[in-house]
C-alpha cells in the first residue's frame, strides 16, 4: 500500500487548492501526470497537464515536464482550481460589463449588488449565471455545474474588476499567479476618519470570528487563521472620511474590510464591519442628514476593485486593466468635498 504523504490546503477564498505530496520511499518510477491523476481527487489528466505546463506543479521546488518520472521521496507541490461542488447553474441573460476579451480570458467590471457565484440564498442573478449564458464552454463548467472560469471573486456589494478564464490552461496559469501573490490588485475605498499615517502596511492573521462565524476577524498570532497583508495609501483626506488606495498582497475573505476595521477606520457604509453607523462627528443636524444621504446613494460598502494586472497566459507579457469609480461612489466623494468646503 502507498505511504504517500498528501497535504491539502485552500487559498484565495477557497477557489483553488494547494497540494503537497511526498512520494513513498518504495514508489516505482511513474510519469508525473499519471502519478498526480492517481493522487489528486476529481482532477483529470488534462487538467493536470495544463497545471504542469503553467508551472503550477513543481517537483522538489522546480517546474518540470509531464514526462518526468516521479522517484521515491520526491516532493510534489501544486495549486489547481478546485473541482465543481455546486449544483446546476442556470444560464441567465444578464447584462455583463465586459471591458476586455480575447481567446483565453475576459475582464468583467462587476456592479455593486451582484453576487459572483451561486450559493445558499443567491441561486440566480449572479455573475456566473450570466457567464454560463454568454459563454457555454468556460473551464470547470461541465453540464452546467461548477464555477465556470472563476479564478477569484469579490463581495456582493464590492464593485470592480474580475478576470475570467476561458480555457483550462488559462485558469491554471492565472491560479498560479494568485497563489504566488504576483497578481496586482488595487482597490479604492472610502473609510471613516483619517489614518494617523498617510500610508502603511497591515499584516495579520484573518479567520472566522469566534463571536460570529458569519464574519471574519483579525486573530492573535498562533491561533488558526490565514496570513493577510494589505498595503494602503491615503489619496484624499476629507476630515470625516478618507479616500484610500489598497493593494492586496494576499486575497483573504473580506480582507480590506477586516483590516480597515482593525485599524479603527471601517469602510464607509459597511454593514458587516461597523461602517454603516454615523461616526466621526455629532449624529444630529446637517451632519446626520449628510451622512444618511450618502448611505442612500450607495447600498453597501464603499469599496471598488479598481485595477488588475497580471502576466497574460498566451503572450506571457504583463497586462494591466483599470476602471473608473462607479458614479454613486464618485458622487459620495464629491458630497464630502462640498460638505467640507462649507463647514
Amino acid at each position: 500500500m502507498s505511504e504517500d504523504l498528501i497535504e491539502i490546503t485552500s487559498d484565495e477564498d477557497d477557489l483553488f487548492e494547494h497540494y503537497r505530496i511526498v512520494a513513498d520511499k518504495g514508489q516505482g518510477l511513474i510519469r508525473l501526470d499519471k502519478y498526480l491523476s492517481l493522487h489528486v481527487a476529481n482532477a483529470s489528466r488534462t487538467k493536470i497537464q495544463n497545471g504542469i505546463e503553467a508551472e503550477a506543479v513543481r517537483v522538489n521546488g522546480l517546474p518540470t515536464k509531464a514526462s518526468y518520472k516521479v522517484k521515491p521521496l520526491d516532493v510534489v507541490t501544486l495549486a489547481l482550481p478546485q473541482p465543481p461542488r455546486d449544483t446546476e447553474i442556470l444560464p441567465e441573460n444578464l447584462p455583463l460589463n465586459i471591458i476586455y476579451e480575447d481567446d483565453v480570458l475576459l475582464i468583467v467590471n462587476k456592479p455593486t449588488g451582484m453576487v459572483v457565484h451561486p450559493a445558499f440564498g443567491n441561486w440566480t442573478g449572479t455573475l456566473i449565471n450570466g457567464l454560463v449564458y454568454h459563454f457555454q464552454q468556460l473551464p470547470t463548467g461541465r453540464n452546467g455545474e461548477g464555477r465556470p472560469g472563476l479564478v477569484h471573486r469579490i463581495d456582493k456589494d464590492t464593485s470592480g474588476l474580475l478576470v475570467i478564464a476561458k480555457t483550462e490552461f488559462a485558469m491554471s496559469f492565472l491560479a498560479k499567479q494568485f497563489s504566488d501573490h504576483t497578481i496586482e490588485r488595487t482597490y479604492y475605498a472610502l473609510i471613516w476618519g483619517e489614518p494617523k499615517e498617510p500610508e502603511g502596511t497591515i499584516a495579520s492573521f484573518i479567520g472566522r470570528s469566534a463571536r460570529d462565524r458569519r464574519v471574519m476577524d483579525v486573530l492573535p498570532e498562533g491561533i488558526h487563521g490565514k496570513h493577510a497583508v494589505t498595503h494602503y495609501q491615503v489619496i484624499k483626506s476629507l476630515r470625516y472620511v478618507s479616500l484610500i488606495k489598497c493593494n492586496l498582497e494576499t486575497g483573504r475573505t473580506h480582507q480590506i474590510r477586516v483590516h480597515m476595521q482593525h485599524l479603527g477606520h471601517p469602510i464607509f457604509n459597511d454593514p458587516t464591519y461597523g461602517g454603516n453607523k454615523i461616526l466621526r462627528s455629532v449624529s444630529s443636524g446637517n451632519y446626520k442628514n449628510m451622512v444618511e444621504s450618502c448611505f442612500e446613494l450607495l447600498p453597501g460598502q464603499a469599496l471598488h476593485a479598481k485595477s488588475l494586472g497580471f502576466i497574460h497566459p498566451t503572450s506571457r507579457q504583463w497586462v494591466q486593466f483599470d476602471s473608473n469609480l462607479p458614479e454613486n461612489f464618485q458622487a459620495i466623494v464629491e458630497k464630502w468635498e462640498n460638505y467640507l468646503n462649507y463647514t
